[in-house]
C-alpha cells in the first residue's frame, strides 16, 4: 500500500476536530496513513484527545430552516460564509422561501429544488446566483431532511440547530419540550438497540484500549469496559438522557 502525504489540509482539519497542536496531528495522521477517522480514534485511546467534532462543516456558516406542512416537515440547511450573512435579511428570505417551495412541492433533491420556480421568472438557482452577486459571498442549499407524522413538534436554537419530532399522545408542549430536549443533549438514537453496531464497536475498542492501558486485572478491565459503555450510552441514547426540564428525570420517565 503507498503511503499517503500528509497535507496541511488534513492537519488542519484534525485540529479542527480534536483542538490538538499542529506537530500531533501531523504525527497522528502519518501514523493512520492520512486516514483522519483513524488518527482521531488513536488519539482518543492515547488519551491526547477526549472527544472530536464532527466532520462536515468545519468552515461553512449559515441557517438550518424548518418548513411544516400539516403531517410534514422539511429541514433545509443553506450554507454561506460568515455569521454575518447568516443573519442578512436577504439570506433569511431566500432560506425560507426555498424551504417553503421545497414543501409546497415535495422536492427533497437538492439537484431538483433548484430547477423550482423561485418567483420573477427566476429558478431558485437563478435566485442563489443573484444573491451571490448581491451579498458576496457563496451561499449553497446544501441538504434537506423529511418527517412525516401525525403529531410533529420542531423546535429551532439558534441558526444552526433544528429539531422535528414525531410523537404520540402527549401534546403540542410535549412534542416541543422533546425537541428542544433533543436539540440540547444530541441522542444519536432513542435506545441502546437503535444505536449503530459500527459506532458502538467503534467505541468500545477505544475504550477497551484506555482500560488496558491501567495494567490492571483482566476481570477488572472487563468491569472498566461495561461501565465505560454503559456511560456511553447514557450520553447518546435518548432515552437513557436525563431530561433537559428536570434533570432528575430520564427522559423515559417524562
Amino acid at each position: 500500500m503507498s503511503e499517503v502525504k500528509v497535507s496541511a489540509k488534513m492537519v488542519k482539519e484534525l485540529r479542527d476536530r480534536t483542538g490538538l497542536g499542529m506537530m500531533e496531528c501531523k504525527k497522528a495522521l502519518e501514523e493512520s496513513n492520512g486516514d483522519v477517522e483513524t488518527a482521531i480514534d488513536n488519539l482518543r485511546k492515547s488519551g491526547q484527545a477526549k472527544a472530536a467534532k464532527k466532520a462536515g462543516n468545519i468552515a461553512a456558516d449559515g441557517a438550518i430552516i424548518i418548513a411544516q406542512g400539516d403531517n410534514k416537515a422539511f429541514l433545509l440547511e443553506v450554507n454561506c460564509q460568515t455569521d454575518f450573512v447568516a443573519k442578512d435579511e436577504n439570506f433569511t428570505a431566500f432560506a425560507e422561501a426555498v424551504a417553503n417551495i421545497a414543501l409546497e412541492n415535495n422536492v427533497t433533491d437538492v439537484a431538483a429544488i433548484a430547477e423550482l420556480p423561485y418567483g420573477n421568472g427566476q429558478t431558485i438557482e437563478e435566485a442563489r446566483v443573484s444573491l451571490v452577486q448581491k451579498i458576496g459571498e457563496n451561499i449553497q442549499v446544501r441538504r434537506v431532511e423529511v418527517l412525516e407524522g401525525s403529531n410533529l413538534a420542531s423546535y429551532r436554537h439558534g441558526l444552526r440547530i433544528g429539531v422535528v419530532v414525531s410523537f404520540e399522545g402527549g401534546n403540542a408542549e410535549t412534542g416541543k419540550n422533546l425537541a428542544m430536549h433533543i436539540a440540547a443533549f444530541n441522542p444519536v438514537a432513542v435506545d441502546d438497540e437503535s444505536v449503530d453496531a459500527d459506532l458502538l464497536a467503534r467505541e468500545k475498542d477505544i475504550i477497551e484500549a484506555k482500560a488496558r492501558e491501567s495494567g490492571k486485572p483482566d476481570n477488572i478491565v472487563e468491569k472498566m469496559i461495561e461501565g465505560g459503555l454503559r456511560k456511553y450510552l447514557e450520553e447518546v441514547t435518548l432515552l437513557r438522557q436525563p431530561y433537559v426540564m428536570d434533570n432528575e428525570k430520564k427522559l423515559v420517565m417524562y
